[in-house]
């Protein structure tokens, strides 16, 4: 049960929702933009500088984020991958401004599956090995599959930025609700 935008309570079936995730990319996006304006400035040096957390710089966090959209894609489309052949490495991308194209190039399929997706609940299963050489069996929805990436790109852009403030660089203000929100200045 949900609470529609008039107040009044609706049930919705199975595979329906409420949800409209390709509003949340587009407010990632914005906020994506903002980031990169901010990595496109730095030095080949300071995109590589090594931090103790994240994925220890700024070229490997983002190349981080942009594999795991491409692996999230690779899921929900039902389409086969195994651990070493995605695209989005350090060492395919070594600076800015490829990953940068690769990255867009990506996010037209991304923003396809988002928009055309109608069984946001279907359950998707997939078994994988772990590190070590576990087996385990992981389920899913796009639903959740699309929200994780949301989550997992804001977690990972605080890391990039606290790097660039480390940097010595002011960069303030990617909040959600300054791109999803309406507003209107008063008198």
């Amino acid at each position: 049960m949900s609470v529609s935008r008039n107040g009044t309570h609706e049930r919705f079936g199975p595979g329906e929702s409420t949800v409209q995730p390709i509003e949340h990319y587009e407010a990632l996006l914005y906020s994506r933009r903002k980031l990169q304006d901010w990595v496109r400035e730095l030095t080949p040096e300071r995109y590589t500088q090594e931090f103790p957390f994240g994925h220890k710089s700024v070229r490997g966090t983002l190349a981080h984020l942009a594999s795991a959209e491409w692996l999230i894609g690779k899921v929900v489309r039902g389409e086969e991958f195994s651990r070493g052949n995605h695209p989005f490495t350090e060492a395919s991308y070594p600076d800015y401004a490829s990953l940068e194209t690769g990255w867009r190039h990506l996010e037209a399929s991304t923003r396809a599956w988002l928009e055309a997706e109608k069984e946001w609940t279907r359950r998707i299963e997939k078994i994988t090995n772990l590190p070590g050489g576990k087996r385990v069996q992981v389920a899913y929805t796009p639903e959740k599959l699309a929200f994780h990436m949301f989550y997992h790109e804001v977690h990972h852009r605080a890391q990039v930025m606290a790097m660039l403030r480390h940097m010595g660089l002011s960069v303030e203000n990617l909040d959600f609700s300054r791109h999803a929100y309406e507003w209107t200045e008063l008198e």
